[in-house]
């Protein structure tokens, strides 16, 4: 079921999921299966199950971006912060 944006606004959805995020899970799961066939190796399952999970769109955002914008803010970006007043009040006497 293809969701059409809002407004052409927002980004286009299959079910839960933005279109650029189910192709990265589709890629994900075929990495996936083939790692745990061939070589017995749990992880890539795991991180491609999680990365569906953080990635499920309600109301236009997911816990992903959160995420991002949380470790951007806190982390990646130079915070400034300003005290005191911007305008100089003279007296007049």
């Amino acid at each position: 079921m293809y969701i059409y944006p809002d407004n052409l606004k927002s980004k286009a959805t299959l079910w839960l999921w933005a279109l650029r995020d189910l192709a990265i899970i589709g890629i994900g799961s075929l990495i996936s299966v083939f790692a745990l066939s061939q070589l017995g190796f749990f992880v890539p399952i795991v991180l491609t199950a999680a990365y569906a999970f953080l990635s499920i769109r309600m109301d236009d955002t997911s816990i992903l971006d959160f995420l991002r914008y949380a470790v951007r803010y806190f982390l990646l970006q130079q915070q400034s912060y300003s005290w005191g007043m911007t305008k100089t009040i003279q007296n007049q006497r």
